[in-house]
């Protein structure tokens, strides 16, 4: 989750992605999160607060493999529910900081919203499916820790507690791809974050266990249909540019 900074900005019902509702007795009973418009529809005298979350857009993997949109019950989790009454009471109070508080406050609620939705896992095979397995969930962990080690197969079946066999059967039919395959997409997507900071082509191939900064840059070229210098600096990102792992 560290990869990617999260950012929680007040902003219109129409260009919010996370709705705070009331529930009957007026307190905050429901929290909508999902794709920019996720207010459309809602009754605008329950709506409490709207906020724009920027994590990284289409690049964030866990991002993009969520549904469209998630209500999140205020009354099944106690400890949420507190954080929204935070939330709301530094939008209220407008003191000093309140921005930074409640941005702090957002990136808490977005991980248990997050967590609610491994926990309750996904019927499609992608990387909630796979985190939402106990076993390919170390594995993956594992990927997303340590990106510039040499993986193999073998490595993670050990973590996952499967046979070689087993787990790269397991990790096809979970996650809808090979586990190379998505520790090269991995990878990818964060040696292009690398680069649009403005890192050099040479330690961000080293980084992210490329031999040679030839190998990286056709991996990268084949992935983006770009060279990895023509990204250096740029910090774009194009929601249309398939780099979801899930």
């Amino acid at each position: 989750m560290e990869r990617f900074s999260l950012q929680v900005r007040p902003a219109t019902l129409e260009a919010a992605t996370l709705v705070v509702t009331s529930g009957r007795d007026g307190d905050p009973g429901q929290v909508w999160f999902g794709r920019a418009g996720i207010g459309s529809g809602l009754p605008a005298e329950t709506v409490r607060f709207s906020a724009e979350v920027d994590w990284g857009g289409a690049s964030n993997p866990l991002l993009a493999a969520l549904p469209d949109r998630i209500c999140f019950d205020l009354a099944r989790d106690r400890e949420a529910a507190s954080l929204i009454e935070l939330m709301l009471s530094e939008l209220a109070s407008a003191r000093c900081g309140s921005a930074s508080v409640v941005n702090r406050l957002g990136e808490v609620m977005v991980v248990r919203l997050l967590r609610a939705q491994i926990e309750a896992g996904s019927t499609e095979p992608g990387l909630l499916s796979g985190l939402s397995d106990a076993r390919l969930n170390r594995a993956i962990v594992a990927i997303h820790g340590s990106p510039g080690r040499t993986w193999r197969n073998e490595d993670l079946a050990g973590i996952a507690g499967l046979s070689l066999s087993r787990f790269a059967e397991t990790f096809v039919s979970v996650v809808g791809e090979t586990p190379a395959a998505y520790l090269r997409r991995w990878r990818l997507l964060l040696a292009r974050q690398d680069l649009q900071k403005g890192d050099r082509v040479e330690a961000v191939a080293r980084r992210y266990g490329y031999r040679s900064p030839e190998g990286f840059a056709r991996a990268f070229r084949q992935q983006y249909g770009q060279k990895p210098l023509s990204m250096r600096g740029t910090r774009h990102t194009d929601p249309t540019d398939g780099t979801a792992l899930a």
